[in-house]
C-alpha cells in the first residue's frame, strides 16, 4: 500500500508508536489521519503536528470503536487503512486477578476483534482495505514476567492470522506489528528487560519499518529482525527453544 491520499485511522495515537505512526502517515502523503486515543488531550496534540482529527475513544468499548468508524468515514469516506495500536502491559502470572486478566483481555484483543467488525462489511463491499493490529515479539514468542501480556498478545497474532486467511482473498489486507522492546510510556525508566535483549527502539524507527512493511503488503512486520530466528529456533526445536527462556527468566528474575 502507497500511503499518498489514504484515509488513515490510528488508535492509541496521542503517544509512542502510535504518535510516531500519525506523523509518519502524514509525512507520506495520507489526505486523512484520525488521531484516537482515550487521552483527549493528548490525541489533540498529535491532531495538530499531523494535520489531522482527533477523537476520544476508549478501545475496550465496541461502541465507541464503531462511532469512531462511522464518523471517519463521514467525513473522509471508506477507511483505507486502520491500525488497531493500543494496548497495555499488566506484570504478573496466573495470581493476577480477575479483572485485571479482562481488562488486558479487552484492550489487547477485544479491540482488534471490534475493529474488525466496524471495519468488515465496508471493506468486503468495497473489495479492498488494511488492516494492521499492533502486537508484540511477545505473542510470537513469550513475555518473561507477565502471563497477561504473553497470552493477549499471542491471542493478537491469532486474529490477525485468521483474519488475513479468512478474508485475504476478498479484498482485506492484513499485518501484525511485533516489536521488542520500544521506547515508550510502557517502558519508561528501564531498558525494556528482557525484551531489550537487543536493544530498546525508537517509536520513529518502528514506524519507519511499518511503512515498509505496508509498501510490500508483509503480513508479519518484525522491527527487531533477531525476532525471525527466535522464531525458527522455536519451531525447529521446541524443548531447546523452552529451555533457553528459562536460562533468559533466570537471568532477569533471578
Amino acid at each position: 500500500m502507497k500511503l499518498a491520499d489514504k484515509h488513515v485511522v490510528v488508535t492509541g495515537g496521542a503517544s509512542g508508536i502510535g504518535r510516531s505512526l500519525c506523523l509518519r502517515f502524514a509525512t507520506e502523503g495520507a489526505r486523512a489521519v484520525v488521531v484516537a486515543d482515550r487521552d483527549e488531550e493528548g490525541a489533540a496534540r498529535v491532531a495538530v503536528e499531523c494535520g489531522g482529527e482527533p477523537f476520544a475513544l476508549d478501545v475496550s468499548d465496541e461502541a465507541g470503536v464503531r462511532a469512531l468508524v462511522a464518523q471517519a468515514e463521514e467525513r473522509s469516506g471508506p477507511v483505507d487503512l486502520f491500525v488497531s495500536n493500543a494496548g497495555i502491559g499488566i506484570g504478573g502470572g496466573v495470581e493476577v486477578p480477575d479483572d485485571e486478566w479482562q481488562r488486558i483481555w479487552d484492550i489487547n484483543v477485544m479491540a482488534h476483534v471490534y475493529a474488525a467488525r466496524a471495519l468488515l462489511p465496508g471493506i468486503l463491499e468495497r473489495g479492498e482495505g488494511y488492516l494492521v493490529s499492533t502486537a508484540s515479539a511477545a505473542g510470537l514468542l513469550t513475555q518473561i514476567g507477565s502471563a497477561p501480556y504473553a497470552v493477549t498478545k499471542h491471542a493478537a497474532v491469532a486474529l490477525a492470522e485468521w483474519l488475513a486467511v479468512t478474508y485475504g482473498e476478498r479484498g482485506l489486507k492484513v499485518s501484525v506489528l511485533c516489536p521488542q522492546a520500544v521506547r515508550t510510556a510502557m517502558t519508561a525508566g528501564g531498558d525494556g528487560g528482557a525484551a531489550g535483549v537487543d536493544g530498546m527502539m525508537e517509536p520513529e524507527q518502528v514506524a519507519d519499518c511499518v511503512v515498509e512493511a505496508l509498501d510490500e503488503e508483509r503480513f508479519l512486520i518484525l522491527p527487531h529482525p533477531e525476532v525471525e530466528e527466535y522464531m525458527q529456533r522455536k519451531a525447529g526445536d521446541y524443548d531447546r527453544w523452552l529451555r533457553g527462556m528459562q536460562r533468559l527468566q533466570k537471568q532477569f528474575t533471578g
